[in-house]
């Protein structure tokens, strides 16, 4: 007699094939998916010519006067958009971070990647001055800030390396070096013209204002590519999270499965961070939130990149509709981010202390 199925999954087999189909881990995505849909809608209609939801949708759609079709698509769209893949990216990549590192504090925020982002986008914006124009001024600062977040990345994994990297030493390593690189933001701040500096800093809190096409164009083209190989690198995630010695059972080369793994978390992150600026604590906190929702074994890939982009939207449209004054959207996240931060340190301390 074969074994009773385990509660929220169902063994499916296809010939010679056998799997296991969870069925939250279908609907979860869906759900995400559809919500940060709408909220983005709501996010197009916010404004002083305020536009309902149904009325974006069938704008959308190709219907309406050509004045409301300009404001949608036009101006409003390209920040609703941006928001969907900001969160989206900052999400997957806290996923992807939080299995290689096994360890819910591991996040580029954390660990220093943002940082390092920010500084080449910084650098770049302070020192770069009046001689960037035109096509440089819009692809210079997010080819700086990608740079900016390998050479970061590249840094914490040689000094965390010890025959190997252990999640608590790159999260104790990341902690030290996002230390550093913050630092230097603080420097390029103040020996930076006023106008330079206040466009950095602006920029440095995560905001979204005046976000055209120009960022969400690179932004989907990179996310189409590198999103897609983190989908497949499930199977490495997995085994992963299991242990370096579980991994190397299962096949897995270690070292490169882990530096592959990183390196698409850190081009997730980066690009972000891009197009956005470090947009805190939704690499945090979107992976744990969807580990929860799907009950997973480990951080959801994608369910993490959707309830990022959910967020992101969404911390968007309560900062143009609820609040008297509209922040910026790194204001919102950070202030729902950082009390979960201080959450997960205070359980880790009770556990430690059992």
């Amino acid at each position: 007699m074969s074994a009773p199925p385990v509660l929220g999954r169902r063994p499916v087999r296809l010939g010679p094939v056998s799997t296991v189909w969870r069925p939250r881990a279908v609907l979860v995505p869906v759900v995400l998916a559809v919500v940060a849909l709408v909220l983005a809608a709501v996010d197009v209609g916010r404004g002083d010519y305020p536009i309902g939801v149904l009325d974006v949708l069938r704008i959308l759609a190709g219907d309406g006067e050509q004045a409301d079709r300009f404001v949608v698509v036009e101006l409003r769209l390209p920040r609703a958009l941006t928001a969907l893949l900001v969160g989206l990216a900052f999400g997957m990549s806290g996923a992807i971070l939080q299995s290689v590192a096994r360890n819910a504090l591991a996040s580029p925020d954390i660990l220093g990647i943002t940082q390092g982002a920010g500084v080449g986008a910084v650098a770049l914006i302070v020192l770069g001055g009046g001689a960037l124009g035109g096509v440089a001024e819009v692809v210079g600062p997010p080819v700086a800030a990608l740079v900016g977040g390998l050479l970061a990345a590249v840094a914490i994994y040689l000094l965390a390396w010890r025959q190997g990297v252990s999640g608590f030493r790159l999260v104790l390593v990341g902690i030290a070096v996002s230390a550093v690189l913050t630092s230097t933001i603080s420097y390029l701040l103040v020996v930076a013209d006023f106008t330079e500096a206040a466009s950095a800093t602006v920029w440095l809190t995560g905001s979204l204002n005046g976000r055209g096409w120009e960022h969400v164009v690179p932004l989907t083209v990179v996310l189409a590519v590198v999103g897609l190989l983190a989908m497949t690198g499930g199977a490495t995630l997995s085994a992963l999270r299991l242990g370096d010695d579980s991994a190397r059972a299962l096949g897995v080369r270690l070292q490169t499965g882990q530096a592959a793994q990183l390196g698409i978390a850190v081009v997730l992150a980066s690009v972000a961070v891009a197009a956005a600026g470090p947009v805190p604590f939704v690499a945090l906190v979107a992976p744990q939130v969807a580990l929860r929702l799907v009950r997973s074994p480990g951080p959801p890939v994608l369910a993490g990149g959707l309830a990022g982009a959910v967020l992101v939207v969404g911390s968007d449209v309560v900062s143009r509709t609820l609040l008297p004054v509209e922040l910026p959207v790194g204001v919102l996240t950070a202030a729902l981010g950082a009390p979960y931060l201080l959450y997960l340190l205070a359980r880790r301390t009770r556990r430690s202390d059992a």
